[in-house]
Parts: C-alpha cells; structure tokens; sequence
C-alpha cells in the first residue's frame, strides 16, 4: 500500500535539499580536493566532502526548525556522542536528519510508536580509521547508529541498521514501509549515512587507470565515481488529509549475487520490474528516472541498457525524463538512494526536472534514453523511477508519486 512522506531532511556537499536541489539545476559540481588520506598513495585527489561551513550551517538550521515544532528534542544542533568536528562520524549528519524530519513531519517519538531504520554501507569506518590511525576517541557503540538517533530522539521504539552498499538506505525505506503496513508503529522514519573513508578511496583508486575530478554519470569520457559523503531521513506515515511530501507506492528490492562488484543486467531489470509490481504500475506510467548513475565502466552502460529494455514498449514521445544526482553529490553511498527518492520529489513539486551534471555525449548504450542534459526541463512528473543498485547485486527501485502542494 502506498505510504507518505510526511517529513525529510538531507545534507549533502551542497548543504540541505534546497540547496542541493539549486546546485543541479544550475549543473554544478560539488567536489574539491579531497580532505581524508593521502591523494598520492589513494590515486584519488577529489571527492565530494561536507566542508564544516556546510556542516554548522545545516546544523543550525535543524535546531531551528526542532525548536519551532516542539518536537524531537534531544540534542538537536549540539554534537552527538560529545566528538569534536575533527572526527568525521556520519553519525552525527544523521542524528540531525532525523530530527529535521521528525520536526517537519510533526511526530514527537514520544506520544507516538517510531521506529527508526537506518541504511549504510559503511557505517562508521571513517572514525574507526581515525581511532586506529590518530588515536581518536571512539566507543564501540558509535558503530551502530542506535546511539546517534537516540541523542536526538529519545523516545523512538527501536533503531535498526542495516549495511547493504549503495542500495541501503532504499532496503530502509522498503521496510520502514512494511513496519508501517504491519502496524508495527505509528511512524516509521527511514534514513540513510555515510562519509568518505579511506579504505574506499584506496578501492576507488585501484579500480581506474586516471584519477577522475569529478563525477560525469553516462558520459562517454566519464573517468570513475567519486565518494560523496552526507545523510537523509523521511518520515513514513499511512496516508491521510495530513501533508505529504509525496507517495511511496512500492519498492523493489532484490540480491543477484552476481558478482561481488560487476552489477548484473538481468538481476537490475528484475528488481524494476518487481518495483512496478509493488506499485501497480506499468513502465508506461513513469514520468521520471533518477538513474543510480555512477560513472564507472560498468554500472553505466548495464543501467542504461536496462532501462531501454524496460521501456522498450513505451512510444519515444512518451518515454520518461532520465536524470541522476551524483555528478553534483558523488557517490553518497548509504544515503544515495534516499537522497535520490528526495530529489525526484522536488522536481515533481516544483514542475523542473535537474540536468545530470558532467554530461555532455551520452554511451551508445544511452542513445534511446530521454536524458536531461545541459539546462533544467520543465515538466510536471507524476510518477517517478529511483534506482539504487550495490555491490554483490543488492539493489532497490523506489516509485514515488506526486502530491498535490
């Protein structure tokens, strides 16, 4: 059953949705020199990091919309656990989306049943490299996000964290649905964390041959992804006359098991499919995809050809806008899928779909595909595609529905 977004909250490179939203419309990338690591040992000189203007920035302003609603109280705006902002915990980023959407959305975990689920691919192994290499103060704990959500809302029921790569955060989105349509809470908030580490930059650094500068997602001279680093929640409650940011009418998710970083064409299709099923949807329905789109040689053309297999029925004229957000974010790992689900539920508000960033001449594999490439398109999408796929072939489709504002 369909289940609404009541409230969200985002910080990425850019700063909030709004600001996130306004960097790709205007096609603008948010990477810089990279700030974790050494760019000589990692072959990875850029990433798209969370600078700590941006960071107090966003902070700030969630304390001030916690204090204006009155609810999730907590610690909101202070930092979580008592870490200075020398220690990169992804933690702390989410603590304060969650309370950002549980202020927006109204729900206080205190006089209502919320759960809490967070995705991540990571966790936090930024601050476990820290604590190992610089003897940064860190408490086993802080691993799981039980603590970091707690700081801010108390109340909630249970706090789960789930580790499933790229597509994590839209598994946490799948089941915080399936809480709600159990009736296992009144409220279910479902989020998703990373930041960059160094034993993923080390990864990245290994897989290409040129060092890429920024992220350039079904480009024919894209050189590799780039890590992004920031969190987001949603709120999901059962529709009511209450305001939505938006629908979640279904989301399929699945595991290939094709192999441990190669995504599988069929196992992508499947899960896209499943994701209509769930919905009630057919691939002529879709107005919008926000592509996975990583700029690597391989997810790249496997999305692409997918995706023209699925539409493949639907008339040219009809075929959806196809746009992604990770030439302006990177890679945002736990979060990517969440962050996406929120940018496409912009767009439909605002009647403009973002441009990717970095494109320019798109594959071969791309050619049939509606891409949005160098200016915004204006467009009113009612149904949008969200596309997250992992390593070992764990992926998640999200279909989101328009409200009326």
């Amino acid at each position: 059953m369909p289940v609404a977004i009541t409230g969200s909250s985002m910080v990425s490179c850019h700063g909030d949705l709004d600001a996130t939203f306004g960097a790709l419309l205007a096609g603008r990338s948010g990477a810089s020199p990279l700030r974790a690591g050494d760019p000589a040992k990692l072959n990875v000189t850029h990433g798209y990091g969370i600078d700590d203007a941006t960071e107090r920035a966003y902070r700030a302003s969630v304390a001030e919309a916690v204090s204006a609603s009155g609810v999730a109280g907590g610690a909101a705006g202070a930092h979580p656990y008592g870490v200075g902002e020398d220690v990169r915990l992804s933690g702390r980023w989410l603590a304060q989306a969650v309370a950002g959407a549980l202020a927006e959305a109204g729900v206080d975990p205190d006089t209502s049943r919320v759960a809490v689920i967070v995705g991540t691919g990571l966790r936090e192994l930024r601050a476990v490299e820290q604590w190992h290499g610089d003897d940064a103060a860190l408490r086993l704990a802080q691993t799981h996000f039980n603590e970091a959500v707690r700081s801010v809302a108390p109340g909630v029921t249970e706090v789960h964290t789930l580790a499933n790569a790229c597509a994590a955060s839209g598994y946490a989105l799948a089941l915080a649905a399936d809480l709600l349509e159990l009736g296992e809470a009144d409220a279910v908030v479902a989020a998703g964390c990373d930041t960059l580490t160094e034993s993923m930059l080390t990864m990245i650094g290994r897989v290409g041959t040129t060092t890429a500068e920024t992220v350039r997602p079904f480009d024919t001279d894209r050189d590799g992804v780039l890590l992004g680093e920031g969190a987001a929640a949603v709120v999901l409650e059962l529709p009511t006359d209450k305001p939505a940011f938006g629908l979640v009418r279904g989301v399929g998710i699945g595991c290939d098991a094709f192999h441990e970083t190669a995504p599988d064409p069929g196992g992508v299709l499947a899960t896209m499919r499943e994701a209509h099923q769930r919905a009630g949807i057919e691939p002529g329905d879709v107005d919008l995809v926000v592509a996975h789109g990583t700029s690597t040689a391989l997810n790249d053309p496997t999305e692409a050809t997918a995706l023209t297999e699925l539409f493949a029925d639907v008339a040219p004229a009809d075929a959806p806008a196809v746009t992604g957000i990770k030439g302006a974010i990177g890679h945002t790992s736990g979060g990517a899928a969440l962050m996406s689900v929120l940018v496409a539920c912009q767009a439909m508000r605002q009647g403009t779909v973002p441009p990717v960033t970095g494109l320019r001449t798109a594959i071969p594999e791309a050619e049939k595909l509606a891409l949005v490439i160098g200016e915004p398109l204006a467009a009113r999408p009612r149904i949008a595609q969200i596309n997250a796929f992992g390593f070992g072939g764990v992926n998640a489709v999200t279909i989101v529905e328009a409200v009326d504002a």
